[in-house]
């Protein structure tokens, strides 16, 4: 387990400048091991992030039979077992920090012919579960929860039936879920959403040679399939690259490019938001994507500092950038006028209540900010220095620390051990492009 008292300082600076790759995409490594273990053959995956978070999956599949070899950098080969060549565990799994990892691997675990437990870290397990397990017992799966939330039991040897789930959320997670459980149903399986959600389990399913078909907010996979070893690229993790989009756009000189990064339009909200504040970037996508949507767009970004200004931000764009708003508050809070955040509610409910989070930071450097219920109303100004807490949460103190840049002083971001779950480097790759951060470790040693 992380130590508490871990945590980072970082100090403003005045130019940021480089040109970068960031680590591969942590949603896509997840879900290229969940299908190349379910796969006949042998698939490479190049790209892999190896945060713990993904680590905790694959530790998961290894633990099931599953072999897993990493070679040196970013590159992983899984031999496949096949869509029934899963074997029980001998103990519960442990998906660590990773609400993705637990809720995909709930809906390939729901028809195995054995029983299984899912358990995580103590911030995962206050996290909801039933958001899964209602449409996974639709399905006929026997799924249960504690008081709502993890240990997630599963009883195995049950006989899944294909549902049309209409999702009260637009969740990439439950979506998710529900299609690798569908891969083993009687019928068609499909998931209707009252908004765009990630589609990344979709692509990926489709490029292992599954066949699916989406029309007007459905998506549906079709039975009766078999999943077949690929070669896996895995792009540059746009939500890793955010934190640098926005540290570019802050600072007060100089030129960031990010190459190779993962363009999806279901990942990518992040920018248009930026490009409705004023920001100044330029963006190159360089892999062409088939009609059937298989190949993840990947391009290039070049940002330059910008002065952006504050607005009510559009409904529709908020699940198309919800790991994101830890930054669109820190944005928020060094734009000309007033930002509206609204519709967000989902935001309290990931590593931490990431509104009261940011909010109470935010407030603490010296802005004007409210919480709202589903939101916040941010009134740009000066950001001073002083003492935040993460909450343990890694995209909030990533966010604190870029948000160090334009403060008048040193900012000191609490519980950050957490970061290493999904930017590996962080705190190297920062520097390199220009920021002031030093990591405290345990006992306060730098």
């Amino acid at each position: 387990m992380p130590h508490m008292t871990e945590s980072l300082v970082c100090s403003p600076v005045d130019s940021i400048n480089g040109r970068i790759k960031v680590p591969g995409d942590k949603s896509i490594s997840h879900r290229a091991l969940m299908c190349a273990a379910l796969a006949e053959g042998s698939t490479e995956i190049s790209g892999f992030l190896s945060g713990e978070d993904c680590l905790a999956t694959m530790a998961a599949l290894k633990s099931m039979g599953v072999n897993i070899r990493q070679h040196s950098g970013d590159s992983v080969t899984v031999e496949g077992v096949g869509l029934h060549g899963l074997k029980a565990p001998s103990g519960a799994l442990d998906m660590g920090n990773s609400g993705t990892g637990m809720r995909l691997m709930a809906g390939l675990l729901a028809a195995q012919s054995f029983d299984s437990e899912l358990t995580g870290d103590a911030s995962l397990n206050i996290r909801p579960m039933e958001r899964v397990a209602v449409p996974l017992r639709l399905m006929g799966a026997r799924v249960l929860t504690t008081d709502g939330c993890p240990p997630l039991v599963i009883t195995g040897g049950a006989s899944l039936q294909g549902i049309h789930y209409q999702s009260p959320t637009a969740s990439a997670q439950v979506k998710s879920a529900v299609l690798l459980a569908g891969l083993y149903a009687q019928g068609e399986t499909s998931v209707t959403e009252p908004g765009i959600s990630r589609d990344h389990t979709e692509r990926m399913l489709g490029q292992f040679g599954w066949k699916l078909s989406r029309q007007d907010g459905r998506v549906t996979l079709h039975p009766g399939g078999q999943l077949s070893a690929r070669m896996v690229n895995v792009p540059g993790d746009f939500s890793s690259a955010a934190f640098f989009i926005a540290a570019a756009l802050i600072a007060r000189k100089g030129e960031l490019i990010i190459e190779g990064v993962g363009l999806n339009p279901t990942r990518t909200g992040f920018l248009r938001i930026l490009q409705l504040m004023g920001a100044d970037i330029d963006v190159s996508v360089r892999t062409a994507v088939d009609e059937q949507r298989v190949a993840e767009p990947v391009g290039q970004l070049r940002i330059r500092p910008s002065q952006l200004h504050g607005m009510s931000l559009p409904a529709e764009l908020v699940s198309l950038a919800i790991d994101e708003f830890p930054l669109v508050f820190i944005l928020a809070a060094l734009a000309e006028g007033e930002t509206i955040v609204s519709g967000a509610e989902e935001l309290r409910h990931k590593e931490s209540d990431r509104i009261g989070a940011m909010i109470r930071g935010l407030q603490t450097l010296g802005i004007d900010a409210d919480e709202r219920p589903d939101g916040a109303r941010i009134t740009g100004g000066q950001l001073t220095g002083g003492m935040v807490d993460s909450f343990g949460d890694h995209r909030v103190a990533m966010a604190f620390a870029v948000a160090s840049i334009a403060a008048k002083e040193p900012i000191h971001i609490q519980d950050t051990a957490n970061v290493a779950t999904s930017f590996p480097g962080f705190s190297q790759q920062a520097k390199n492009i220009g920021m002031a951060v030093e990591q405290i470790a345990a006992g306060g040693q730098s």
